[in-house]
């Protein structure tokens, strides 16, 4: 019942996603598309860091991993005769094997490690993998890989834009990824996940694998950043190794956290962030009466500061991240709303006769009968001690 009601729950999101898009011209249409890659990586990372406690520094890679497998997928069949739909699909479907193979050995490697173990082995992978595609020569060094041009399918270009278009593909992909990630969320495995976090030798007395539980977290988080990095290289066409460095894996980290950490909501509104944030900077530095030089300094440091400051406020006004004030608001919200609960009325307080069945037997009550304990008995009418005063 919950998998079918995350199904409707996702087709319908879909559903007014893409209307949206016949709301917004061609550069707001990119900027969705962007923020809807980035949406399959940090829903991954939300996954992983806030459901099985893993931190990773290397999302970066994976998405490269997943860009460079549909690039050069989407080459060899071009080279074929094959395009279109099957070519796209095939060449998705190749971005996230290979991102799920380079998942499945950091897993493999992570298992035994924790804490900054980990994160040192990822961050590793995010420095060596750009090294490694900027020398190799079959990726084109730092130019990188280009695409055969996939532009709007014949029967809709007369309806939409090539921005239009890639917004509704990059939409229909982070819907099957952050669809898949909810229902792994919500069945055994989600479970799993959370209880090797919370305590690793209470789930293995449980007869849970921890090892086993944190390469498959490692490997799904790992297959929705590389279809993150095949919807960045359809809509920009091409992948090289500059796009994914560390300061993209951070600004993923920091925008996981700052939206809501282990909530695919906060991811979502992290991705938003991540695209929204640098264009505002930029915007309102264009603004300002600053030199040509300092505008091109503040562009790419700017951003990064207002990340860290934002982050800096959330840890301390709203730790669970902009989802969690959100939902906190709507409880405080809810709350005014619900009526007051009826107090207990004063004669419900109120001891009454009827209260002890005894008292209907003898009207001067049980503590006149002979043979009742308390501090005094009457007999005849005369204060009498009982025995239990001795």
């Amino acid at each position: 019942m919950n998998a079918r009601r995350t199904l409707l729950l996702a087709l319908g999101g879909l559903v007014l996603a893409i209307g949206l898009t016949f709301l917004l011209d061609p550069y707001r249409n990119y900027q969705l598309a962007l923020a809807a890659a980035y949406l399959c990586a940090t829903a991954g990372l939300t996954v992983l860091v806030g459901l099985s406690g893993q931190l990773s520094l290397g999302h970066a890679a994976l998405m490269a991993a997943g860009g460079y497998g549909y690039a050069l997928t989407s080459q060899a069949l071009t080279s074929a005769g094959v395009g279109g739909v099957p070519r796209f699909l095939a060449a998705t479907v190749a971005a996230a094997v290979a991102a799920g193979v380079l998942g499945l050995l950091l897993g493999l490697a992570g298992a035994r490690l924790h804490g900054p173990y980990l994160a040192g082995l990822t961050l590793t992978l995010v420095v060596a993998v750009p090294a490694v595609a900027a020398s190799v020569g079959a990726l084109q060094g730092d130019r990188g890989v280009r695409i055969e041009f996939e532009g709007v399918p014949g029967p809709l270009k007369a309806l939409i834009a090539l921005e239009q278009w890639q917004a509704w593909v990059a939409l229909a992909v982070a819907a099957v990824a952050v669809t898949g990630l909810a229902l792994v969320r919500d069945g055994r495995t989600g479970l799993r996940m959370r209880a090797v976090r919370d305590d690793e030798v209470a789930a293995a007395l449980a007869g849970i694998a921890p090892a086993r539980v944190k390469v498959l977290a490692f490997v799904v988080s790992s297959v929705t950043a590389g279809l993150g990095g095949a919807v960045l290289t359809f809509v920009t066409q091409s992948v090289s190794p500059g796009a994914y460095t560390v300061s993209l894996s951070l600004l993923l980290l920091v925008a996981v956290v700052v939206g809501g950490l282990g909530s695919l909501l906060g991811a979502a509104l992290g991705a938003v962030l991540l695209v929204l944030l640098p264009w505002l900077v930029g915007t309102l530095t264009d603004m300002l009466p600053l030199p040509s030089q300092v505008t091109q300094r503040l562009d790419g440091t700017l951003p990064l500061l207002v990340f860290g400051l934002l982050l800096i406020v959330l840890v301390a006004g709203a730790p669970g991240g902009l989802a969690g004030a959100l939902t906190a608001a709507r409880d405080r919200r809810r709350a005014r709303r619900r009526p007051p609960a009826p107090g207990p009325s004063a004669a419900r307080l109120a001891p009454t006769a009827g209260d002890d069945p005894t008292a209907g037997d003898d009207p001067t009550g049980p503590a006149a009968r002979p043979g009742s304990v308390g501090p005094t008995a009457t007999r005849s009418g005369e204060p009498v001690r009982t025995p239990t005063e001795g």
